[in-house]
């Protein structure tokens, strides 16, 4: 059973300042959507939450101290394969800090890890699909040289589908394993997004949108 942290109204209002945009009407897809890879889960999921589980991942409850790295406005819809938002579904996002550790290695054996970065998050879809988060441009780290953010999507209590996005243009992508064989279909096409710079922004912030749409066959 989840607890779901809703949304604070700062970063409720976030969200809308930077995915409000890419709404789209229901039925305004005349073709089937691709469905988003899946890709495997990975070593680093954690075995043991944090505290905080929210979806502003670069300050851990009421902390002062944010996290280290180019802050990210992650954001986007999830969607069935006609185009219709998915509503009360769990996203949830986990990646390692600026330095390439992850939360589970720092959590099992207290393994060096920036530990203002939240490292895992959640948000609960509402009626529009959207979801949001606030967190840190991914880095590559040994053995895996293309930089990424894990998804896992939970709906009805069960995994739905587990994947990752990835940043367009990274230099190391073609010498990642997995992204190469994520990406070699028509649908892979959608992971690679832009984390384009956020304009006005004084401290370098940028903004990604992954829209993720959704087969019906639960992940076993």
């Amino acid at each position: 059973m989840f607890i779901i942290s809703r949304p604070s109204r700062r970063v409720f209002l976030s969200t809308l300042a930077f995915g409000g945009a890419a709404f789209t009407a229901r039925g305004a897809f005349a073709d089937e959507l691709e469905r988003t890879p899946r890709i495997q889960e990975g070593p680093y999921y954690p075995t043991k939450l944090p505290l905080d589980t929210d979806n502003d991942l670069l300050v851990i409850n009421d902390a002062i101290t944010p996290a280290v790295g180019a802050v990210t406005h992650l954001s986007g819809r999830l969607l069935d394969t006609k185009g219709d938002p998915i509503k009360n579904a769990v996203v949830e996002i986990w990646q390692c800090d600026r330095d390439g550790v992850y939360l589970k290695p720092h959590l099992d054996s207290g393994a060096k890890y920036d530990t203002h970065f939240q490292g895992f998050g959640r948000f609960l879809t509402g009626s529009t699909g959207e979801y949001y988060f606030r967190t840190i441009k991914p880095v590559p780290y040994t053995g895996r040289p293309a930089a990424h953010i894990h998804f896992k999507i939970w709906k009805d209590h069960k995994v739905q589908l587990t994947t990752e996005c990835f940043v367009k243009g990274y230099a190391g992508n073609e010498k990642d394993g997995i992204y190469r064989r994520a990406t070699a279909t028509k649908a892979g096409r959608m992971l690679p997004v832009d984390f384009a710079p956020v304009k006005g922004s004084r401290i370098g912030e940028l903004a990604a949108r992954f829209d993720i749409v959704l087969g019906v066959t639960p992940e076993s």
